[in-house]
């Protein structure tokens, strides 16, 4: 057991001191930053899910139907989700760690080496699923003024969900590396998480769940009830979970015991069992791992003579560029993410029961379009944060050729916003247009749409790219989880508030153009001075949206001590 604290002293020590460095106020303000949205919305959460807690709590006969159901649900969503993260954390802690050759090579058992690694890997999967599952929980407390039996056994079922999805994960990780060498298992897992996310995404999107609500479809509303209260397998530790929460929610505090205990013991069991497992052969598949990466993709075809219309210099940095981003797995895997989703985004438009509304569909058609430029844009400011953003910090210790190369650090991050500005434009383009069509809108917002998107996109890119300078992270493990970071959070927040600000200025002259057009009227001189003056506006805070974020990036990261 020594052993095993001496191994986690580190990690608990980093934690500790990183309070007492030199940049402790600078850290201290991003943590206040971070913490405070991250209360707003554990807040907001809580109030969503008391509120609707408390209207089926209202409802006669179904109501506690519907809670349960609520609450079985969110534990499977939950579960899972622990698992595909402590499966990820695993690989990452377990094998792909860049200190374990340092740690392997210390006189200390396989096992011990495993059992600490195992114990960061679980509170770093499980800590925010956690967190952000307690509101509701507590909520379910409120509404059904359960007593402090309730929230204990909240505490032991989380803990038993979160070390049970953690040891399975484990089991699954270590199997499968002695099968296939951990550098390429990541690859691996990500194609199946893609495909299975994907194929049920796709799955449950073709079932058109709205038509439940729609009165004309579905009205037999015993044939809902009697799904719902089809129970699931016994087998499964949710459902152990669930059992443990729904009897102390009705009073039975010795069942809700019982249920928790069975919960809990296999948990132990399992702990053990891993255990077990890992001295057996956890450090076979480690010495694995050492073994060199296959790529599946070759870059052979990405050459210098496609771009050679560029000047020497960029033709170099944008091959690199290119070639760096087909080189990860984990980056190029995620088109085929991308291009279901805007499959899904397309479809969503397509079965828009417009022709039921009570508001003119003229109206309702031209109204969806102009949201729909801020919802697009939103879900590019998403794809940017996934790929544009780590740009910078996908370099990694490589920065300083960048740095010492005749080129400039301008130069540099121009090169990596053009690489991403065209593909990202195309896509929010196909959106919007796609969209558009489905819609059946006027040429105007037609045209607005596209002249709007081509002019915000650029904006989002630069931030992008700016942000992703200002704040870069060389020594990160995995770059695509900067954005989680505080220059990651500055990021989101800027490009929602252009996004929103253009919108917002836009919303007035569009509404008077179109209703103009609608009723056949001429707009008054002062109008089009007020729409030239919005619409400029808008364009200016376009172009400084891309010179200033890219000029703040450039020098902060010209700064950077390499």
């Amino acid at each position: 057991m020594n052993d095993i604290l001496t191994l986690l002293k580190p990690r608990i020590s980093s934690i500790r001191n990183s309070g007492f460095s030199k940049r402790s106020r600078g850290r201290a303000m991003k943590l206040l930053l971070i913490s405070t949205i991250g209360l707003v919305f554990w807040a907001g959460l809580f109030a969503v899910s008391l509120r609707v807690l408390s209207y089926f709590k209202g409802i006669e006969d179904i109501g506690d139907i519907l809670a349960l159901k609520l609450l079985s649900m969110m534990l499977i969503i939950s579960f899972v989700l622990l698992i595909f993260s402590s499966i990820l954390t695993s690989l990452s802690k377990l094998y792909l760690s860049r200190d374990l050759l340092l740690v392997h090579s210390l006189p200390v058992s396989s096992h011990k080496i495993f059992t600490a690694r195992w114990i960061d890997s679980t509170i770093d999967s499980s800590w925010m699923v956690i967190i952000y599952t307690l509101p509701v929980f507590i909520s379910y407390g409120i509404v059904y003024r359960s007593g402090f039996f309730f929230y204990l056994d909240i505490f032991l079922v989380l803990m038993s969900l979160s070390i049970t999805a953690s040891a399975l994960s484990s089991i699954l990780v270590m199997s499968a590396v002695i099968v296939i060498p951990a550098s390429r298992m990541r690859s691996v897992f990500i194609f199946i998480s893609l495909f299975f996310f994907v194929a049920l995404y796709i799955a449950i999107r073709f079932l058109r769940p709205e038509l439940l609500v729609d009165p004309e479809i579905f009205d037999s509303i015993l044939v809902y009830i009697t799904a719902l209260k089809t129970p699931s397998s016994p087998f499964l530790p949710t459902t152990w979970a669930f059992d443990s929460i729904k009897a102390i929610l009705s009073g039975s505090v010795a069942d809700g015991m019982f249920h928790a205990g069975i919960s809990l013991s296999f948990t132990g069991t399992l702990v053990f069992a891993i255990i077990i497992v890992a001295d057996s052969i956890y450090f076979k598949g480690f010495s694995k791992t050492q073994s060199a990466q296959v790529r599946l993709i070759k870059q052979s075809w990405i050459g210098s003579n496609f771009f050679k219309f560029l000047p020497a210099q960029v033709r170099a940095l944008a091959v690199k560029e290119i070639k760096t981003f087909f080189r990860d797995q984990t980056q190029w895997s995620q088109l085929f993410l991308i291009a279901a989703l805007v499959v899904i985004y397309i479809y969503n438009f397509n079965v828009l029961p417009i022709e039921k509304s009570p508001i003119k569909t003229i109206y309702l058609q031209n109204l969806l379009s102009f949201l729909n430029m801020g919802l697009a844009l939103f879900v590019l400011t998403a794809i940017t944060g996934r790929f544009a953003y780590p740009a910078v910090s996908s370099e990694r210790n490589a920065f300083w050729i960048v740095k010492s190369s005749p080129g400039t650090i301008k130069k540099f991050l121009w090169v990596k916003f053009f690489i991403y500005y065209f593909p990202l434009l195309i896509l929010a383009e196909i959106l919007i247009i796609v969209t558009n069509i489905l819609l059946n809108v006027t040429i105007f917002m037609m045209i607005l749409s596209i002249v709007t998107v081509f002019f915000l996109v650029p904006g989002i890119v630069a931030m992008g790219i700016g942000l992703g300078a200002a704040y870069p992270d060389f020594k990160a493990e995995n770059p695509t989880q900067t954005v989680t970071s505080f220059g990651g959070l500055i990021f989101m927040i800027l490009c929602a508030g252009y996004i929103g600000i253009v919108i917002v200025i836009e919303a007035g002259p569009v509404y008077s153009i179109l209703m103009a057009d609608i009723n056949g009227q001429t707009l008054s001189i002062l109008k089009w001075v007020w729409i030239t003056v919005s619409f400029s506006i808008a364009f200016t805070l376009s172009i400084l949206a891309i010179i200033l974020p890219m000029n703040f990036g450039e020098k902060k990261l010209s700064k950077l001590s390499t």
